[in-house]
């Protein structure tokens, strides 16, 4: 190799917290899908499977922070092998629901709600140890896109989610579902294990062009034995709180999608089953084309023009537009019309997340992890809410308000980036 000729193994690190990604929503959706049949099977309603959605998302909440934290000490190796693993232990043992011993103590609506809840909490660390990641083996110009790419996996694994897991439970049985997708998440935590590395001066593959372009202008990065993260500095930051704010309603709107899209298409639409399992990976094959699209045009807009105009332009007008295209498909007669509106709005608001998550690096770039947990944290915190609310207001009112409300709720989002301000960690 040409000494001259920076190494590329940064992007092979992004390829691989993309695949992670792509597991992570696999986990996530797969009882979206699977619940066409659980539901009749335990007697459960809509209501009820909405709590069941919820307490993934409350785990998922709570422990947002703590991965972050555990990324920006222990280094994101460890951390997110520790969660591939985990959570794809408890997602073989979601079929474990059916058991007659826990059916018949704690019911199969608790045993759902406690391993979905617990499949949250190692989700948890996911997101914010990609961000440490990239804020450890990305330059500061590639880190907008980077997380793109990253977060991308999102919309791929819930492109697929939905077709395979149909297949897998109309072939096999719902539990099967479950036991093969949480063995790919097995071998794909023994894959990130062996092949990556906390940071890039430790693999051995990286040259020193490639060292040196990574370090560019960028702040040194913490030693993984630092203290804990100043968090009563950072939450006396305003701009933090607009942007946890903000993606506290971006979280709101993307749960209807993960959590509902495919039986709104079923139930409220009325396709079959496959063909709702294939229409529903519209708004996710959305989401794979636009987070890392959203996340270059956002690197691209800082540079030339700043912050500003790069991080909160792109967010802001990004979740101003989604709110535009949820209104127009909630409201539209045509199925197939709806469809193609409503996957729009997922792909612009998930061209936004490249400028969330580097914002957060921009913000404290020595507390990536961590401060991109809180943000999260909000993220999910609206999506505790919306898989019970959304067809509460769909059972009273009717699904197009429903989507109204997430329209609203998206229009705020934007509103709420004026308030992001402050993009440069300031000096000690």
């Amino acid at each position: 190799m040409d000494p001259q000729q920076p190494s590329r193994i940064r992007w092979q690190i992004v390829g691989l917290l993309f695949v992670i990604s792509v597991v992570t929503y696999v986990d996530r959706v797969n009882i979206a899908v699977a619940g066409k049949l659980m539901m009749p099977e335990f007697g459960l309603s809509a209501v009820q499977m909405g709590t069941v959605f919820s307490s993934f998302v409350l785990g998922y909440a709570l422990f947002q922070i703590p991965g972050g934290w555990m990324g920006d000490r222990w280094g994101a190796r460890l951390v997110l092998a520790a969660a591939v693993l985990w959570w794809s232990l408890f997602t073989v043992l979601t079929a474990a629901a059916a058991h007659p011993l826990l059916s018949s103590t704690i019911g199969a609506l608790g045993a759902l709600l406690a391993v979905r809840f617990l499949i949250g909490v190692g989700e948890a660390a996911a997101l914010p140890n990609f961000n440490r990641t990239v804020a450890d083996w990305l330059a500061p110009s590639e880190r907008g896109v980077g997380m793109g790419i990253s977060i991308g996996g999102i919309g791929f694994g819930s492109a697929i989610t939905p077709p395979l897991v149909a297949w897998l439970m109309t072939r096999y049985g719902w539990p099967v579902a479950f036991y093969v997708t949480g063995g790919i998440g097995l071998l794909v935590a023994a894959i990130w294990y062996g092949l990556a590395r906390d940071r890039p001066h430790e693999h051995p593959r990286v040259n020193r062009a490639e060292l040196d372009w990574i370090t560019q202008a960028a702040p040194a990065a913490p030693a993984t034995d630092s203290p804990s993260p100043p968090f009563g500095a950072l939450l006396k930051r305003p701009s933090v709180w607009f942007l946890t704010l903000s993606y506290t309603m971006l979280g709101y709107i993307a749960y209807i999608y993960l959590s509902w899209f495919f039986l709104y298409l079923v139930n409220v639409r009325h396709f079959t089953v496959l063909q709702g399992s294939f229409w529903a990976a519209g708004p996710f094959l959305a989401m794979a084309v636009g987070c890392p699209a959203g996340g270059w045009l956002s690197d691209r807009l800082t540079a030339h023009y700043g912050h500003r105009i790069g991080r909160a332009g792109v967010g802001g007008s990004g979740l101003v537009l989604t709110a535009g295209f949820i209104y127009s498909g909630a409201g539209v007669d045509d199925p197939y019309a709806a469809i193609i509106l409503l996957s729009l709005g997922a792909g612009i608001l998930y061209a936004t997340a490249g400028a969330y998550w580097a914002s957060t690096i921009d913000l404290s770039p020595h507390h990536a992890g961590a401060l991109s947990g809180l943000m999260n944290m909000g993220a999910n915190l609206g999506g505790v809410v919306s898989p019970t609310l959304t067809p509460l207001i769909g059972e009273r009112w009717g699904w197009p308000v429903a989507l109204t409300v997430a329209a609203g709720v998206a229009l705020i989002g934007g509103l709420l980036w004026l308030g992001v301000t402050d993009h440069e960690e300031r000096s000690a």
